[in-house]
């Protein structure tokens, strides 16, 4: 495969197409809609994976697995969720195949192998977890249940695009029952913000906390929040949802508990999630032209080193020092590589791992060791400088919190400066089209507003940002009366 990028200035979704192919995250599969995630791609999804997990054991949640098949009537139990799927469902109606006897060779499904019931493939698990804690919840003494689950969901689109958009992706969705309104609606927040310091001091990726419009919210849930972030095209990316529930799954499904008082009560509700399209958000939010740019705290390999020389002597030499450097590194958690294939040049290698997005390049050489110096080269600036081998380790380290940095704030520069009020509908346009990004403007509260603006501009309101403040004004498309502005922005 060649190694040549397409601009981003060219063509932005080719060249986001190439660096995930061409860096190695992932490929097309034999079913249409789906991918395959390469082990460079999965290496870094178990990072961010690793990273979450984490945070959601610290906040008191525990994983479980629930099934992949939901019963047809289970999922019809809550009719917005089921209306707000019903299109993208994958469904499961025979369970056996025989030879086609026309066709030799061939398999058929056998008719005599109907199911009773047909079996929708999850595309989210709300239906056959309520249906599940109806068991586990009698009394205010079971809850709450704080339970996560890591799984893959299938959502038949029609349009796909590689980690922003597949049939088949995996995810991470939190399902919890509470006692009280307040604690579920905490709950919903506490997760939105555990989402927005991930993607912030993980993933180097800034985000707006906010809710969703009524428009906009997740089918069967009362309150939808939210973080969106900003992509270098200027179009935004909902990066993470946590939704508060009410209690209308618990009617749905009849889960009630015993208060305090002894009277029955249903339950209330949350559920949460993050996908494998943050990896499409990391890609689009730092990458240049040369190839990926990965932030260092969930990059695959953090550091790799790659010797010159000439001669198996000299190869001798630099390897013993770079095995002392690998020592001190791995013992500071850095993840580093010592790339001593003879198969390949160390330009080509320098341009590979540029691709990769590697945040730190070691290049070692003869020469560089009789001066007991090191060439570093950094991923994200392309900066180079030569350093001392004497503390090289802590040099490093420091260098990677550095790129962590200065990722995240080149990007939040960026965002900020694509945030832009627009007070008329001439001007709301002309953003849209010339300049992109977010767009704060008035909007009169309305679901048929909101439906004409998206008609006509392909603009969404991605969310009303938490303590938004409040503000008279006339809303940009009806003139009527508003409190607020939202933001507007045309999205993946």
């Amino acid at each position: 495969m060649s190694k040549e990028i397409t601009s981003r200035a060219t063509d932005y979704s080719q060249w986001y197409n190439d660096l995930i192919l061409k860096g190695e995250l992932a490929d097309y599969s034999a079913v249409r809609g789906c991918m395959v995630i390469k082990p460079y791609g999965f290496a870094l999804w178990e990072h961010m994976r690793d990273a979450l997990d984490k945070m959601f054991k610290d906040t008191g949640h525990v994983n479980a697995y629930f099934p992949l098949f939901v019963p047809k009537s289970l999922f019809e139990a809550e009719e917005k969720n089921a209306e707000g799927f019903a299109k993208e469902c994958a469904i499961v109606t025979h369970y056996r195949l025989k030879a086609d006897p026309a066709k030799p060779g061939k398999l058929m499904v056998d008719p005599e192998a109907k199911l009773e019931e047909e079996l929708v493939i999850r595309p989210t698990s709300e239906a056959i977890i309520w249906n599940t804690y109806k068991d586990w919840i009698q009394s205010y003494r079971d809850l709450p249940i704080l339970v996560n689950q890591w799984a893959n969901v299938v959502r038949w689109e029609m349009r796909t695009r590689l980690f922003l958009r597949t049939a088949e992706f995996l995810w991470q969705e939190g399902h919890t029952a509470h006692a009280t309104k307040q604690e579920a609606i905490e709950e919903a927040e506490k997760m939105l913000h555990v989402y927005a310091d991930f993607a912030e001091n993980w993933m180097a990726v800034p985000v707006i906390k906010g809710v969703k419009s009524a428009n906009e919210r997740f089918a069967g849930a009362e309150d939808t929040y939210c973080i969106e972030a900003l992509m270098q095209d200027g179009k935004a990316l909902q990066a993470g949802t946590s939704h508060f529930l009410g209690q209308n799954f618990a009617k749905a499904f009849d889960v009630k508990f015993s208060d305090k008082e002894n009277k029955l009560e249903y339950v209330w509700a949350t559920s949460w999630g993050v996908s494998t399209r943050l990896i499409g958000a990391l890609v689009m939010a730092h990458s240049d032209d040369q190839g990926l740019i990965l932030p260092p705290r969930i990059a695959p390999t953090q550091v790799v080193i790659v010797p010159i020389y000439k001669g198996d002597e000299q190869k001798a030499q630099i390897d013993a020092r770079v095995q002392a450097i690998m020592s001190e590194l791995k013992a500071l958690g850095i993840r580093v590589k010592y790339d001593d294939n003879d198969n390949a040049r160390p330009g080509w290698k320098f341009a590979e791992y540029e691709m990769k997005g590697v945040p730190v390049r070691l290049a070692i050489g003869a020469r560089d060791l009789e001066k007991n110096v090191v060439e570093v080269a950094r991923r994200d600036t392309k900066e180079k400088n030569v350093v001392s081998l004497d503390g090289i380790a802590g040099y490093v380290n420091n260098l990677l919190t550095e790129i962590q940095q200065f990722m995240f704030d080149k990007a939040k520069a960026y965002r900020d400066a694509n945030i832009t009020p627009a007070n008329s509908w001439e001007e709301f346009e002309k953003l849209l089209d010339e300049k992109g990004g977010f767009i704060s403007a008035h909007w009169d509260g309305t679901p048929e507003t909101e439906e004409a603006i998206k008609e006509k501009t392909k603009a969404t309101i991605r969310c009303i940002p938490l303590d938004n403040p409040q503000e008279e004004g006339k809303c940009i498309f009806s003139g009527k009366p508003s409190v607020q502005r939202v933001l507007f922005a045309r999205a993946y």
